[in-house]
Protein backbone atom coordinates (compact mmCIF):
# COMPACT_ATOMS: atom_id res chain seq x y z
CA UNK A 1 0.00 0.00 0.00
CA UNK A 2 1.36 3.43 -1.27
CA UNK A 3 0.12 5.38 2.19
CA UNK A 4 -0.68 4.14 5.44
CA UNK A 5 -3.42 7.00 5.40
CA UNK A 6 -4.41 9.31 3.28
CA UNK A 7 -6.75 12.64 3.70
CA UNK A 8 -8.58 13.67 1.03
CA UNK A 9 -9.35 17.19 -2.28
CA UNK A 10 -10.49 17.57 -2.75
CA UNK A 11 -8.41 19.13 -3.61
CA UNK A 12 -9.60 16.47 -5.23
CA UNK A 13 -10.18 19.67 -6.63
CA UNK A 14 -9.53 17.64 -3.51
CA UNK A 15 -9.40 16.50 -2.91
CA UNK A 16 -8.41 16.25 -5.65
CA UNK A 17 -5.34 15.13 -5.26
CA UNK A 18 -5.01 10.98 -5.18
CA UNK A 19 -2.22 9.01 -3.80
CA UNK A 20 -2.20 6.51 -6.19
CA UNK A 21 -2.82 8.74 -9.13
CA UNK A 22 0.72 9.78 -9.46
CA UNK A 23 3.78 11.16 -8.30
CA UNK A 24 6.05 13.76 -8.36
CA UNK A 25 7.43 16.24 -5.56
CA UNK A 26 5.28 18.79 -3.23
CA UNK A 27 6.82 21.65 -2.61
CA UNK A 28 6.59 22.52 1.26
CA UNK A 29 7.84 25.80 1.84
CA UNK A 30 5.67 28.78 2.08
CA UNK A 31 4.21 29.57 -1.43
CA UNK A 32 5.39 32.23 -3.58
CA UNK A 33 3.22 35.84 -3.50
CA UNK A 34 -0.16 35.12 -3.93
CA UNK A 35 -1.34 35.95 -7.09
CA UNK A 36 -3.76 38.65 -6.58
CA UNK A 37 -5.30 39.37 -9.68
CA UNK A 38 -8.91 37.71 -9.81
CA UNK A 39 -10.41 38.38 -12.56
CA UNK A 40 -14.32 39.69 -12.72
CA UNK A 41 -15.61 37.89 -14.69
CA UNK A 42 -15.27 34.15 -17.13
CA UNK A 43 -15.24 30.74 -16.08
CA UNK A 44 -14.04 30.39 -12.40
CA UNK A 45 -11.11 29.37 -13.98
CA UNK A 46 -10.41 32.98 -15.08
CA UNK A 47 -11.96 34.58 -12.01
CA UNK A 48 -9.40 32.82 -9.61
CA UNK A 49 -7.15 33.95 -11.82
CA UNK A 50 -5.78 31.45 -13.91
CA UNK A 51 -3.21 28.13 -13.94
CA UNK A 52 -0.40 30.26 -12.01
CA UNK A 53 -3.31 31.36 -9.11
CA UNK A 54 -4.68 28.03 -9.36
CA UNK A 55 -0.94 26.16 -8.55
CA UNK A 56 0.11 28.63 -6.33
CA UNK A 57 -3.64 27.68 -3.91
CA UNK A 58 -2.52 24.15 -4.47
CA UNK A 59 1.06 24.32 -3.41
CA UNK A 60 -0.18 26.08 -0.22
CA UNK A 61 -2.70 23.26 0.59
CA UNK A 62 -0.28 20.77 0.48
CA UNK A 63 2.13 22.68 2.71
CA UNK A 64 -0.31 23.32 5.30
CA UNK A 65 -1.88 19.03 4.61
CA UNK A 66 2.23 18.30 5.33
CA UNK A 67 2.49 20.39 8.14
CA UNK A 68 -0.69 19.00 9.94
CA UNK A 69 -0.24 16.61 12.65
CA UNK A 70 -3.56 14.66 12.03
CA UNK A 71 -2.89 14.51 7.75
CA UNK A 72 0.96 14.30 7.66
CA UNK A 73 0.92 10.82 8.25
CA UNK A 74 -1.13 10.36 5.03
CA UNK A 75 2.16 10.98 3.38
CA UNK A 76 5.04 9.75 5.88
CA UNK A 77 5.42 6.84 3.29
CA UNK A 78 5.67 9.02 -0.03
CA UNK A 79 9.20 10.01 -1.83
CA UNK A 80 9.34 13.91 -2.89
CA UNK A 81 8.94 12.77 -6.36
CA UNK A 82 5.56 11.39 -5.24
CA UNK A 83 4.61 14.18 -3.79
CA UNK A 84 5.49 16.28 -7.19
CA UNK A 85 3.60 13.73 -8.85
CA UNK A 86 0.73 15.02 -6.17
CA UNK A 87 0.25 18.34 -6.44
CA UNK A 88 0.57 18.39 -10.09
CA UNK A 89 -2.61 15.87 -10.19
CA UNK A 90 -4.32 18.33 -7.71
CA UNK A 91 -3.45 21.36 -10.07
CA UNK A 92 -4.92 19.58 -12.63
CA UNK A 93 -7.95 18.68 -11.36
CA UNK A 94 -8.68 22.29 -10.11
CA UNK A 95 -7.40 23.37 -13.21
CA UNK A 96 -10.49 21.20 -15.08
CA UNK A 97 -13.23 21.68 -12.45
CA UNK A 98 -13.26 25.60 -12.61
CA UNK A 99 -12.66 25.48 -15.85
CA UNK A 100 -9.20 25.67 -17.39
CA UNK A 101 -7.82 24.34 -20.18
CA UNK A 102 -6.28 20.87 -18.03
CA UNK A 103 -7.44 17.59 -18.53
CA UNK A 104 -7.00 15.34 -15.26
CA UNK A 105 -5.86 12.39 -16.13
CA UNK A 106 -5.77 10.62 -12.94
CA UNK A 107 -7.54 7.72 -11.27
CA UNK A 108 -11.49 8.24 -10.25
CA UNK A 109 -11.84 9.36 -6.72
CA UNK A 110 -13.03 6.59 -5.57
CA UNK A 111 -10.84 4.19 -6.92
CA UNK A 112 -8.08 6.31 -5.93
CA UNK A 113 -8.97 6.20 -2.15
CA UNK A 114 -9.75 2.84 -2.14
CA UNK A 115 -8.41 1.70 1.38
CA UNK A 116 -7.40 4.45 2.46
CA UNK A 117 -9.94 4.80 4.91
CA UNK A 118 -10.49 8.48 5.02
CA UNK A 119 -12.83 9.49 7.57
CA UNK A 120 -14.98 12.33 7.96
CA UNK A 121 -13.10 13.80 10.06
CA UNK A 122 -10.06 13.62 7.87
CA UNK A 123 -12.01 15.37 4.94
CA UNK A 124 -12.96 18.22 7.12
CA UNK A 125 -9.59 18.46 7.94
CA UNK A 126 -8.59 18.53 5.21
CA UNK A 127 -11.29 21.00 3.40
CA UNK A 128 -10.35 23.59 6.87
CA UNK A 129 -6.84 23.59 5.05
CA UNK A 130 -8.22 24.15 1.82
CA UNK A 131 -10.12 27.49 3.09
CA UNK A 132 -7.44 28.54 4.62
CA UNK A 133 -5.70 28.42 1.90
CA UNK A 134 -8.73 30.35 -0.10
CA UNK A 135 -8.51 33.12 2.35
CA UNK A 136 -4.47 33.16 2.35
CA UNK A 137 -5.09 34.80 -1.19
CA UNK A 138 -7.67 36.86 -0.54
CA UNK A 139 -10.37 35.05 -2.52
CA UNK A 140 -14.03 36.34 -2.95
CA UNK A 141 -16.47 34.94 -1.47
CA UNK A 142 -18.36 33.96 -4.35
CA UNK A 143 -14.96 31.90 -5.91
CA UNK A 144 -14.65 30.25 -2.91
CA UNK A 145 -17.95 29.12 -2.39
CA UNK A 146 -17.80 27.68 -6.26
CA UNK A 147 -14.05 25.75 -4.94
CA UNK A 148 -15.43 24.31 -2.26
CA UNK A 149 -18.88 23.07 -3.67
CA UNK A 150 -17.03 21.08 -6.69
CA UNK A 151 -14.64 19.62 -4.07
CA UNK A 152 -17.83 18.76 -1.80
CA UNK A 153 -19.06 16.93 -4.77
CA UNK A 154 -16.03 14.76 -4.29
CA UNK A 155 -16.79 13.76 -0.82
CA UNK A 156 -18.41 10.58 -0.80
CA UNK A 157 -16.26 9.37 -3.12
CA UNK A 158 -13.34 9.83 -1.37
CA UNK A 159 -14.16 8.95 2.16
CA UNK A 160 -15.15 5.93 2.48
CA UNK A 161 -13.57 5.00 6.15
CA UNK A 162 -15.05 4.64 9.22
CA UNK A 163 -13.60 6.11 12.62
CA UNK A 164 -10.33 6.10 12.85
CA UNK A 165 -8.08 4.03 15.31
CA UNK A 166 -6.37 5.94 17.55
Amino acid sequence: MMFRRWIGPIVAAAILVCPACGRQGVETAAPATPTAAVQSGGTLYRRLGGYDALAAVADDVLRRWLGDLDLAPFFEDVTAPEKNRIRQMLVDQLCAVTGGPCVYVGQDMETAHRGLDITARDWERAMVHVMGALNYFHIRPRERDEVLGALGSLRDQIVQGGERRQ
